[in-house]
């Protein structure tokens, strides 16, 4: 009898939570910014992940209004649309992949897109390409170049192990891409960041 009286509350819980979207919210600032926007209005949430949070209670449309008017504060935009969530999903999806995960899947990115988020792999790349005019691929490919550049400045990685952790079929794969998107070798783009930050530091040190 307890356990179908936790049973019944478990399933009560489930029904009272609502999840909602949220657009360009991409980074640990933004969840803490949204929290911040939650625990401001006395709204309780049981988690807050990027590109969505689930609420536990019922909001009325006024409520909605004013968290939407919130969140529009920090450049955070509450979404309605379906399509238009499903596109802020794929590219959550691909962030936190690049940015967030230690390992890449081991499967592919078509097939893990898919288990993620239960939806035919071309409706979505067809989709993704009409509404946010870039191919999934192209996506990818620009969030991957963003990470081999963090990951050149942090500068504890060779090139080779940075090829391996982002799933380049070789170091020569990569400084292609790499030079594609940036016009740069990564040894030059590394250089020049090295430079720049050396020009800053004399700058502040002739404050003196």
């Amino acid at each position: 009898m307890n356990y179908f009286r936790i049973f019944i509350v478990v399933l009560i819980i489930k029904a009272c939570i609502l999840k909602l979207y949220i657009k360009y919210m991409v980074s640990i600032r933004c969840k803490m910014a949204v929290k911040a926007v939650l625990d401001s209005m006395g709204l309780h949430y049981k988690s807050v992940e990027l590109g969505e949070i689930d609420i536990k209670e019922d909001l009325t449309q006024e409520q909605l209004a004013e968290l939407k008017e919130q969140l529009l504060v920090s450049s955070l935009l509450l979404m309605d649309d379906q399509k238009a969530m499903l596109i802020e999903k794929i590219k959550n999806v691909i962030i936190e992949m690049v940015h967030y995960e230690d390992e890449w899947p081991n499967v592919n990115f078509s097939d893990y897109l898919r288990e993620k988020l239960h939806h035919d792999y071309a409706y979505m790349a067809s989709l993704f390409s009409e509404v946010a005019g870039i191919t999934i691929e192209h996506f990818i490919i620009a969030h991957k170049i963003e990470k081999v550049k963090e990951l050149l400045l942090y500068d504890e990685l060779t090139l080779t192990e940075i090829s391996y952790k982002l799933h380049y079929s070789s170091v020569a794969h990569l400084s292609n891409q790499f030079k594609k998107v940036t016009g740069l070798t990564p040894s030059y783009f590394k250089n020049l960041k090295e430079y720049k930050k050396r020009i800053h530091l004399e700058e502040i040190g002739s404050c003196f």
